[in-house]
């Protein structure tokens, strides 16, 4: 009984330090989704009205249908603002 004990609390604790990992990892790879889907949609958004992306936001995505009401919340909840990749500095 103590051996069953003893094979199950080790099996623990190699198991949870890798769901943290795991889940750390995850987190960043959601992060990284998120990020690109309003980089495209931020341009679109641009392209459509003629604006400067540098001008684009994520309310206004919202506001417009560019973003549904869940993807704008999980983008502000994480700070992201659309990347403008330096295309203002070639003008």
């Amino acid at each position: 009984m103590a051996v069953v004990l003893f094979i199950i609390s080790l099996l623990i604790l190699l198991i949870v330090p890798n769901l943290s990992k795991q889940r750390t990892h995850a987190d960043k790879v959601n992060t990284e989704a998120l990020q690109t889907e309003l980089n495209s949609q931020a341009q679109l958004y641009a392209d459509d009205k003629n604006v400067a992306i540098e001008t684009v936001n994520v309310k206004m995505l919202e506001n417009d249908k560019y973003l549904t009401e869940k993807q704008a919340e999980k983008m502000q909840a994480k700070h992201l603002e659309p990347e403008t990749y330096g295309k203002s500095e070639s003008k």
